[in-house]
């Protein structure tokens, strides 16, 4: 029987999001939603650290309630990245989410949230690992990896 990582072995920061979308109030076209954090000056997807005991797919439609004041149907799971955080490593869980209804409200958290089509989605994302997360939407969803 394996007991797991004993204390301080596995220092990995687990968090969830998702990739939400919606078709555009103005165009019927695809609208992907990305957050502003003021205190890292950067735009990203919805997610955030999941709590103790948390399902990853809860806490990711948490953050997304949170975040972009948004209540999503969640749908196939993306990739999953991985990468170093403030020195430790960090694994975020992505789902493609359809934004139901949608209230916003800036916090000190996210400032600002921007519906974008997928092409500006791709280019205003900050990281560059966030991006291939627009082309793992689109092909969920069935659509060209030029939509929008």
């Amino acid at each position: 029987m394996n007991p797991g990582p004993g204390p301080g072995e596995d220092r990995t920061v687990r968090a969830a999001g998702c990739v939400l979308w919606r078709r555009s109030p103005a165009t019927a076209g695809l609208e992907l939603c990305l957050v502003h954090r003021p205190k890292y000056d950067d735009w990203s997807w919805p997610k955030g650290k999941l709590k103790r005991g948390e399902d990853a797919l809860a806490g990711a439609l948490r953050e997304v309630a949170e975040e972009t004041g948004c209540r999503a149907v969640p749908g196939a799971e993306l990739p999953t990245l991985r990468y170093r955080a403030n020195g430790r490593p960090k694994q975020v869980r992505y789902w493609a989410a359809e934004a139901v209804t949608c209230a916003f409200s800036p916090t000190d958290e996210v400032d600002r949230v921007l519906w974008l089509a997928p092409a500006a989605a791709r280019a205003r994302l900050t990281q560059p690992y966030d991006r291939p997360l627009v082309d793992a939407l689109l092909a969920v969803l069935h659509l060209p990896r030029t939509a929008g």
